[in-house]
């Protein structure tokens, strides 16, 4: 049997001196959606910049597919197959859009094709040579996803990426992560948006300062509904 993605116990990280991951522990399973769910300065964020060794100082363990990530600089994580789309999403604005998404390298076998990216998004396909100061925030946000796509990567982690966005956007990006999910990826999304959410993931978790308050399946989700309501009054 093929280890986990991804299986993180007791982790800790620090911006300077300030302690801001508490003892995190958590697992994905090849082929889930996990999404966490908390406020804002919950931790979610820092969570996935830890993940990625983007954090000046961390402790515990991060296995990725099995190999211990705990002291790798952010460039070796990234080749142990994990992808990541940042909140801000990174697009060159002097850069078409194919040439941003043409960008980064192709890090493990498995990347999507330029014209599986196309047929997937096809409104890149449509600005493929519109530099990316000229994309719609949607667009921007499409780029940005189908970026990670190309490197090989399996391990996907998505930060807030329906947010700000136009609901028909919104719902092209649901359609993409339940086709991406049908396609085996792994994904961990830190969302905002509940209702983007909910339909979307296989389990959650909930993070408080820094820890992980509660972890459930998308089938207990009703039954945790007033737990829901208390921490992120949802």
């Amino acid at each position: 049997m093929s280890a986990a993605p991804l299986r993180v116990t007791e982790l800790q990280a620090y911006y300077g001196e300030s302690h801001v991951l508490h003892g995190v522990s958590c697992h994905v399973e090849e082929g889930e959606v996990v999404t966490l769910l908390g406020r804002n300065g919950a931790g979610r964020t820092t969570m996935l910049r830890a993940l990625l060794g983007l954090l000046g100082r961390r402790s515990g363990s991060v296995l990725i597919h099995g190999q211990e990530a705990i002291a790798l600089p952010p460039h070796r994580i990234a080749r142990l197959g994990i992808g990541y789309c940042p909140e801000e999403r990174g697009i060159y604005a002097s850069l078409s859009a194919e040439e941003n998404l043409l960008l980064p390298p192709q890090l493990a076998a498995g990347g999507l094709s330029v014209e599986e990216i196309y047929q997937m998004f096809p409104n890149l396909r449509e600005r493929r040579r519109s530099q990316g100061s000229h994309l719609s925030g949607g667009e921007q946000q499409m780029l940005a996803l189908a970026r990670i796509l190309r490197t090989g990567a399996r391990l996907l982690l998505l930060d807030e990426i329906s947010e700000g966005l136009a609901p028909v956007i919104v719902q092209a990006l649901a359609r993409t992560i339940r086709r991406l999910r049908e396609r085996g990826y792994t994904i961990v999304m830190v969302e905002q948006n509940f209702r983007f959410a909910a339909p979307l993931a296989d389990r959650f978790y909930i993070m408080e300062r820094g820890r992980i308050v509660a972890g459930f399946a998308a089938g207990e989700l009703q039954a945790r509904m007033p737990m829901l309501h208390e921490f992120l009054g949802v």
